[in-house]
């Protein structure tokens, strides 16, 4: 932006994440605040820097009707075009922003990885990749947390086990990851890193809500008003509120530097985009002890062992290593196994 010095656009993934790249900036430039506009469903500034969201771009009243934004923002000549969280630009809903005019454009992900196989269109879209480093070579130069990577295999009672055997497909992975017997795993975790601060991270609401009634710990889900959220975020950043229960929420751009356990408890399928951005919502660097632990609830001998595998292999080619427990093993602290990392190009 500062070699450029033209009007920017930067796309970001929700309105928090407008709000973190403003303060962002204005944190490590001389940029006047007046030149930094937000554009979203509450305030609608274009600036010399503008900040929006790909939804807002994308809206419209009904399918088949024109896009209620767009035409602002495709009149204006952008000299510079960011995109966050690039990986998603390929999806249908997103794809149309890459036909915004731009000299110039950039793209940045962490996770450059697609179930559907889509990640090479990045490159057609936007243009060719210029710069990649391996999330280790970060780890090493302490530009985000040394990450341990820990797998807790949990077992079901009799009765779940039964109904887990006649269930579809679909059914049995919603079971596996539902298991109440989960609970007890966190109870572990919570008890032995009792002084660490703490995101439960899961796909389920049902699920999440029992956790947080169970350990008395806030909730934030899609419907939390944005307000409350950032007031939640802001608790746990100041330390008074040290565990926060989320779902999906909290897979893209959330600022919680001081975050070193996540305990997810379940995912979407075998999602290895949604396992890095979780694990990377504790990689932040730690200002004491810059580490971080990653756990995961599976139930054994399920179809969730084997989406697991799936979601791992992003984390392991970037050179992770998982250790391995039964939940009597993570309890009395012997181990089972790890997951070598295998040879891969670099993360970009």
């Amino acid at each position: 932006m500062q070699i450029i010095g033209a009007e920017t656009l930067i796309l970001v993934t929700n309105t928090l994440s407008i709000r973190q790249w403003k303060n962002e900036i204005l944190d490590k430039t001389d940029i006047p605040e007046s030149d930094i506009g937000e554009y979203s469903g509450e305030t609608k500034e274009i600036k010399p820097i503008t900040i929006s969201t790909y939804n807002i771009l994308t809206h419209r009243k009904k399918k088949g009707t024109d896009f209620t934004h767009f035409h602002i923002f495709s009149a204006n000549n952008w000299g510079l075009i960011i995109y966050d969280e690039v990986h998603l630009l390929p999806a249908p809903v997103f794809r149309m922003t890459s036909e915004l005019q731009a000299k110039r454009r950039l793209g940045l992900t962490a996770t450059l990885v697609r179930e559907d196989g889509l990640e090479e269109d990045v490159f057609s879209l936007i243009g060719p990749k210029k710069y990649d480093v391996p999330w280790k070579e970060l780890e090493n130069k302490s530009w985000i947390a040394e990450a341990k990577c820990i797998e807790i295999r949990v077992p079901m009672e009799e009765e779940l086990r039964l109904k887990y055997s006649v269930a579809d497909d679909r059914e049995k992975f919603r079971l596996a990851s539902e298991n109440p017997e989960k609970l007890k795993a966190i109870d572990v975790i919570l008890k032995k890193y009792e002084n660490s601060n703490i995101l439960i991270i899961g796909q389920y609401i049902h699920q999440l809500e029992e956790i947080s009634a169970k350990f008395k710990f806030p909730l934030i889900t899609g419907k939390t008003p944005l307000p409350e959220r950032q007031e939640l975020y802001d608790a746990f950043r100041s330390g008074k509120i040290r565990t926060l229960v989320v779902s999906k929420v909290a897979n893209f751009s959330i600022d919680l530097p001081d975050a070193n356990i996540a305990i997810q408890v379940s995912g979407t399928f075998g999602s290895r985009q949604e396992e890095a951005q979780r694990l990377g919502r504790i990689l932040r660097p730690k200002a004491v002890n810059n580490t971080a632990i990653f756990f995961s609830l599976i139930s054994r001998d399920t179809s969730e062992e084997r989406f697991g595998q799936n979601r791992q292999l992003f984390l392991t080619e970037q050179g992770y290593e998982y250790e391995i427990y039964t939940f009597d093993q993570f309890s009395n602290g012997t181990k089972e196994k790890e997951i070598e990392p295998e040879p891969a190009p670099a993360a970009i």
